[in-house]
């Protein structure tokens, strides 16, 4: 009876580790270069704690704003939890979750995700849930993230979702069942060294009329949870539009006067910086690696640099490079980023 009971034990243990190898194995890596944008938001635990700004949003966030220069010009401890198409309630559950490892002074959301009021689109839904550690904040973003005919158990146990991937493995799944691939992120940031510029006709270009400018009901009532939530947590929420306005991503009027409004009447920053490209110093020759629909990092840098300025003066986020601890660290972030960049130019 007892070798019976030993055997059977065995055999779950067997089921389990099986089970356990082949859902990390047939796991999306995002190992693929057109799909690195996947490991951002994993990325994020292994520097969470001791920022006092904290960027959330979608793909103008990660790719205007650089913590590695923030830290260098102004002593400023941040990190950008971007991801592509980042959704508004995506943010927010995001941004719950990161209260639960640290206090910062600041969080920084990007306006151009309040466009959207319905989930989109499961692949990019997963390029941002999938990075999440289990917790109630992951379970209630894909149950606000969720499209038609997807289902919880799907992301609960992924195995459901992705056996089908079992025909299309390659090396790099195998090579990283339990170690994770090398960092594509400097603490948020995903760097582009390319150069495509912005054809003169597309400046100044505006997107085509909409029938309707009102921004959609859910996703404010999501930035007044977001708003809520930093108030209720003792932070202050600033809004953020990065000066890219491609016709791909156009930024309308109608929907500034909208942010403008709701910014005055709740007591909040919010500042629409492709009023502000000539200050900041942006090239649409030299700053833009797809013809001005993204910052390449020049012209993150310089926005970088410029909204840095704001949230020392405007918003007394401290320095802290005379704080060793702290320092010791971003020094070392300060140097892979830099190694990063050297490296990627030298591709170029």
């Amino acid at each position: 009876m007892k070798k019976r009971i030993i055997i059977a034990v065995c055999a779950l243990l067997v089921i389990a580790l099986l089970f356990v190898f082949f859902t990390a194995l047939v796991m999306p890596k995002y190992t693929d270069s057109k799909q690195i944008e996947g490991r951002l938001i994993g990325e994020y635990y292994e520097e969470a704690g001791g920022h006092d700004v904290l960027f959330v949003g979608d793909c103008e966030v990660y790719e205007s704003f650089v913590p590695a220069i923030l830290w260098e010009k102004y002593g400023i401890s941040s990190y950008v939890r971007g991801s592509p198409q980042q959704l508004v309630w995506q943010s927010y559950y995001l941004l719950e979750e990161m209260f639960k490892y640290e206090n910062p002074k600041a969080v920084v959301f990007n306006v151009l995700a309040l466009k959207y009021g319905e989930p989109r689109d499961e692949a990019m839904n997963r390029m941002t849930l999938d990075g999440m550690k289990w917790s109630s904040s992951k379970r209630k973003a894909i149950r606000a993230s969720m499209t038609e005919g997807e289902k919880l158990a799907d992301y609960m146990i992924p195995i459901l979702r992705y056996h089908s991937r079992i025909t299309e493995l390659t090396w790099d799944d195998f090579k990283y069942v339990f170690k994770k691939p090398d960092r594509v992120s400097d603490s948020g940031y995903l760097m582009n060294v390319g150069v495509k510029p912005t054809p003169e006709y597309y400046i100044g270009m505006a997107g085509d009329p909409l029938y309707d400018y009102t921004l959609p009901a859910r996703a404010m009532e999501y930035l007044d949870m977001m708003k809520n939530l930093c108030r209720e947590k003792g932070c202050e929420l600033v809004l953020v539009k990065a000066p890219t306005n491609s016709v791909m991503y156009y930024w309308y009027d109608e929907w500034d006067e909208q942010i403008c409004d709701y910014a005055e009447k709740n007591g909040l920053a919010y500042y629409n910086l492709i009023d502000e490209c000539d200050n900041i110093g942006i090239d649409w020759n030299t700053d833009t690696y797809d013809m001005g629909a993204h910052l390449n990092v020049y012209g993150a840098e310089k926005t970088s640099a410029y909204f840095g300025k704001i949230l020392s003066v405007n918003h007394g986020i401290a320095d802290r490079r005379g704080e060793s601890d702290i320092a010791a660290k971003w020094q070392e972030r300060l140097n892979a980023y830099y190694a990063r960049k050297k490296e990627m130019e030298s591709k170029q």
